[in-house]
């Protein structure tokens, strides 16, 4: 078990303390009076040891480094490199004298992920929504799906029978095996015949060429399944078996392989005129209809429809809400289902002819509020890198997306504090809490 860092320290006469020479009003240094880092020092120190390994880096400071990557839309490198340059991330993550020094390593931040795990961060992500209050109770969520798209070349079966040819070829090398044949002279001209396969004069000629590169890769493997000695195809044969199955696949075929290093990706269409296809994973958004705090969201290992998307998606409201909502208010995608549980399903629809006027209005304004979680997809892509992927693996689409939804949530409630001392410098809090949909408790003014 990791020992938690204390709180208490000695001033030096020389250097006085960080948080001394900071801006104490400053939103950043604001949420870090927030966040409960000692829970998650205790619920990460069972991924440590005291006696095996050298000495880890404090959790608080590997857990505000992954909120401030997702909040400042960062990369691993740039981030290490920013928070030598600012104080005030510095003091976020708990230093208390300026230093100019690394925190860590890049490649820290990809261990820490992967100690951590899909639990850990969700721990991270609900803190984000539960700093909100009574905010994320509100009746009415609204629920849309999106593309975590991965980072990927555009997938053609010409790249992948190349890549796998390629791969093949450094095997044989790798464990000093002479080849008959490496193909590499041929493969040039093979992918030249490729460009342009849609002009209907290159049509024949990319068609066959792409016949023969799927016949080399083939050979390939069968080479190397009589040559190779059996421990080390045996380590091999995962891969052997991913390759035969790429080499193998059709154009109609279910379940294809659109990528050798994340082969668990698959194709989403979504309609959109200027991007008719994406390659990653679909994943669902759930927030509150009126202040757009996000309560849940979640990634799917499946491209399945919309609306069995939604019992798992309420399944994880539920666990950071005490109540149930009482409709969830959806696009026509989400057809087939009218409940689930005690949330009802609104889907936009004909007005009934027993409705009044009244609640006709009150049908249309749910409806045309559930457009308000378009722009905050938008932003997730655009400022919180849900754009494009660059975690390995199913687990790095988890941990990316509820790390890019507590990013969100910290924002909104920064801009809220920011808010709120505004109004008590300016003498507006009455005017402030009738109009904000955040509310502060007024036990936590001593912490400002």
């Amino acid at each position: 078990m990791l020992i938690p860092v204390s709180t208490s320290h000695q001033l030096s006469l020389l250097n006085p303390e960080l948080l001394i020479q900071l801006d104490y009003k400053d939103p950043l240094l604001i949420l870090a009076n927030r966040i409960p880092w000692q829970e998650f020092e205790v619920s990460f120190s069972k991924h440590y040891s005291l006696t095996k390994g050298r000495p880890c880096k404090p959790i608080r400071l590997m857990v505000g480094l992954l909120i401030l990557k997702q909040l400042e839309n960062l990369s691993d490198e740039t981030l290490v490199l920013q928070f030598k340059r600012n104080p005030y991330y510095q003091s976020f993550c708990g230093l208390t004298e300026f230093t100019t020094e690394y925190p860590c390593a890049s490649s820290e931040l990809v261990h820490f992920r992967q100690r951590i795990g899909k639990d850990g961060v969700e721990q991270i992500f609900m803190m984000s929504a539960l700093l909100h209050g009574k905010a994320i109770e509100e009746k009415d969520v609204n629920i849309d799906t999106t593309v975590q798209e991965k980072n990927i070349t555009y997938p053609t079966d010409g790249k992948l029978c190349i890549k796998i040819i390629n791969r093949l070829n450094k095997i044989a090398k790798q464990h000093n095996i002479s080849q008959r044949r490496t193909y590499v002279k041929e493969i040039k001209e093979l992918r030249l015949a490729l460009r342009f396969f849609r002009h209907i004069k290159k049509r024949k000629k990319a068609k066959s060429a792409m016949k023969r590169l799927k016949t080399i890769g083939m050979k390939l493997i069968r080479e190397l399944t009589r040559t190779l000695p059996d421990k080390i195809l045996d380590q091999h044969q995962a891969d052997i078996d991913l390759y035969v199955k790429v080499l193998k696949q059709q154009r109609q075929d279910k379940n294809k392989i659109y990528s050798l290093h994340e082969p668990q990706i698959y194709c989403i269409a979504k309609g959109k005129d200027h991007k008719a296809y994406e390659y990653g994973t679909k994943a669902s958004i759930v927030a509150t209809a009126k202040g757009g705090i996000i309560l849940a969201a979640v990634s799917h290992e499946q491209n399945i429809h919309d609306s069995r998307t939604l019992k798992e998606v309420l399944e994880k409201t539920n666990k950071v809400r005490k109540t149930e909502p009482l409709r969830a208010v959806c696009d026509r995608g989400y057809r087939g289902v009218s409940s689930i549980g005690n949330t009802s399903i609104v889907l936009p629809k004909p007005p009934l002819k027993k409705d009044s006027r009244y609640q006709r209005d009150i049908k249309r304004k749910r409806c045309r509020r559930r457009a308000a979680i378009e722009p905050i997809i938008g932003h997730l892509k655009s400022d919180y890198r849900l754009a494009v992927n660059y975690l390995k693996g199913f687990v790095g689409d988890q941990i990316n997306l509820l790390m890019a939804a507590c990013g969100w949530n910290l924002k909104k409630w920064m801009k809220s504090a920011h808010h709120f001392l505004y109004c008590i410098i300016r003498g507006k809090y009455f005017t402030f809490k009738r109009n904000c949909a955040f509310i502060f408790e007024a036990e936590n003014l001593a912490t400002f």
